[in-house]
């Protein structure tokens, strides 16, 4: 017996799944939100639970680990149950993390309160380019994707830039209140979510997968037996380490050197802003031929940055934030480029590709935070986590130079 496929729905071809690049772009958005909220709130809640920074870096750490356990199982379930329902779920995830953080009266009860946010991340990482892939084609399916990963970025800058200066004075300069702020914003754009999901405009069929070959095990194994995608991954983890660490830590960095903690969120909210700009740029001069130069030259800013923020002076750290924040924004986009034209890398593996993309890369989700901390705790200051971002700058390009050596042989 042949299985009979769904008819690709209408709204690919209509105004209505711009709608729903826009209820994405906001769930995004508030992923963001929520990954960077504790970033400016560290010093408070670190006082209130009486957390030191080698413990603070596990507990900011946390939700990338669970990501990692999560995101095959995540996988499953958005080919189970769809992306419509699984999207709004990952916002009731997102929400009662934020509330479950308000309500933390000790290191291990916020450990899973963090933790808990990384059991819905991949529905929206993976689920997201589900989407995107559904509904638009062509060019205009590279553009859907430079807007939605923009939301987590936006989202990223709100936190880091107005958390002491908005939020703070509205919660009565209560973080746990600050918390229950966010929360509501994430519960919010669920409810926003469904109302454009199940909107006659944006009507789908039924079953909303895309027709591919599902998540399994053995679909991964096969991918991991490919030798350009085990450097691929190991070049996400090293990506992940860095932006992860620098997300959570950039603005104690700068209070280390004299910051205040509004001026400290504002600055450590330039890379995000510049990421915006990177993420919508720096792909589309990446092409084919050149991809792994640029990614080159992205890990040498990265590695730039590492090295002026070692400095007090804000003429030398103003470059390092800037150079970081181009880098950001591209290099897991150009990342995931090279990895989906990887020739052996079967079209109807796509989607499975992405899900392990993410999943290797959140291994260094959680080493950045966790490292960064421990190594602030030994060396009472930055110096040495920042010499550690120096090393894994390092490794980059030896990983770039083993695929550019690789491609040459093809």
């Amino acid at each position: 017996m042949t299985r009979t496929e769904t008819p690709r729905a209408d709204i690919s071809a209509g105004p209505g799944r711009w709608l729903v690049l826009a209820g994405v772009w906001l769930i995004y958005f508030c992923f963001g939100v929520t990954a960077a909220s504790m970033a400016p709130l560290v010093e408070p809640v670190g006082d209130d639970l009486g957390i030191g920074n080698a413990r603070m870096g596990l507990i900011l750490g946390a939700w990338p680990l669970a990501y990692i356990a999560a995101a095959i199982p995540c996988g499953i379930l958005l080919d189970r149950f769809g992306v419509r329902r699984m999207l709004f779920v990952a916002t009731l995830v997102m929400a009662v993390s934020g509330l479950a953080r308000s309500l933390a009266d000790s290191p291990t009860q916020m450990f899973l309160a963090v933790a808990l946010f990384g059991l819905g991340g991949p529905l929206i990482s993976i689920g997201a380019p589900k989407v995107i892939a559904r509904l638009f084609e062509g060019p205009a399916r590279g553009m859907a994707m430079g807007v939605y990963v923009t939301g987590p970025y936006l989202g990223g800058i709100l936190a880091l830039a107005l958390t002491n200066s908005v939020a703070m004075p509205l919660a009565g300069y209560d973080w746990r209140g600050v918390m229950l702020i966010y929360s509501a914003l994430v519960a919010a754009s669920g409810g926003i979510w469904l109302a454009i999901a199940y909107a006659p405009v944006t009507a789908w069929p039924t079953r909303d997968d895309d027709g591919g070959k599902k998540f399994n095990l053995g679909a991964f194994a096969e991918l991991v037996r490919v030798p350009e995608v085990r450097l691929i991954l190991g070049m996400s983890v090293g990506i992940f380490y860095i932006n992860h660490a620098l997300n959570n830590w950039l603005p104690e960095i700068l209070k280390g050197h004299g910051f205040s903690p509004v001026e400290a969120g504002n600055w450590a909210a330039v890379p995000s802003a510049l990421g915006i700009v990177g993420a919508l740029v720096v792909p589309r001069l990446a092409t084919p031929e050149r991809r792994l130069k640029i990614m080159a030259l992205l890990f040498a800013a990265s590695l730039v940055a590492s090295l002026c923020l070692h400095f007090s002076s804000l003429a030398l750290i103003l470059p390092g934030l800037i150079a970081q924040g181009i880098a950001r924004g591209s290099m897991m986009t150009i990342a995931i480029l090279i990895l989906m034209e990887t020739p052996s890398v079967p079209p109807e593996r796509l989607g499975l590709a992405g899900g392990l993309f993410f999943t290797a890369a959140e291994i260094g989700g959680v080493l950045g935070p966790v490292a960064f901390g421990v190594l602030s705790a030994l060396g009472a200051g930055f110096a040495l986590p920042l010499v550690s971002m120096t090393l894994v700058c390092l490794i980059l390009f030896v990983i770039v130079a083993r695929l550019r050596r690789a491609a040459a042989s093809a």
